[in-house]
């Protein structure tokens, strides 16, 4: 066995495999993965991360990890003007799924194209986190099935009528004819820079 193997250094094996994979790896991989002899080595480490609060083990005998592997510290905040003086301490560490996403089980993400949303900062490419299931009230970014066709626009209500209207102002306000459906309302908006 490695000697220089460590706890943390398994759990980060573990987490990047998940990341890179979107699920955890099986015993056989993990052999290759930690590179153990056996599978019964590899169960000798998951039975010390299981014993350490990181995994656990359900009803069915999959692994997961306790707590979101890939949260990443927060150390501060940082003004938008002139810049500060403030050091570099931590603060907290944050894990972004829970941070963006509230309910999970009620949320999804759409992908976004067109450039209807611009001036609410909603560019097209980007990723926005929708909640299923949610009252919207004025001024709320929704998701809506308009008359047969999907679009995202902020929600407005005057009187009994639903008035859905663009944060661009080359686009007209939409007055739903026949049919409003709404898909959810937006809760946080996701942009990578660098792709």
């Amino acid at each position: 066995m490695n000697e220089k193997r460590t706890l943390q250094s398994v759990q980060k094996t573990l987490a990047t495999f998940l990341r890179e994979n979107r699920r955890m790896p099986s015993y056989a991989e993990m052999v290759d993965l930690l590179g153990v002899r056996s599978k019964s080595v590899a169960n000798f480490w998951v039975t010390r991360l299981i014993d350490a609060g990181v995994l656990e083990k359900d009803d069915r005998g999959h692994l997961s990890f306790v707590r979101r592997p890939f949260a990443i510290p927060m150390v501060g905040s940082v003004r938008a003007g002139f810049p500060s003086p403030e050091e570099e301490a931590l603060c907290d560490v944050l894990s972004m799924d829970e941070y963006l996403v509230t309910r999970p089980e009620a949320s999804f993400l759409l992908q976004v194209s067109g450039d209807s949303m611009i001036g609410e900062g909603i560019l097209e490419g980007d990723l926005v986190v929708v909640e299923k299931g949610r009252e919207p009230k004025n001024g709320d970014v929704v998701v809506a099935e308009v008359d047969g066709e999907w679009t995202m626009k902020y929600f407005r209500k005057e009187g009994g009528q639903v008035l859905l209207e663009a944060a661009n102002p080359k686009y007209p306000v939409i007055r739903p004819r026949a049919e409003l459906r709404l898909g959810g309302v937006v809760t946080a908006v996701i942009r990578k820079y660098h792709r």
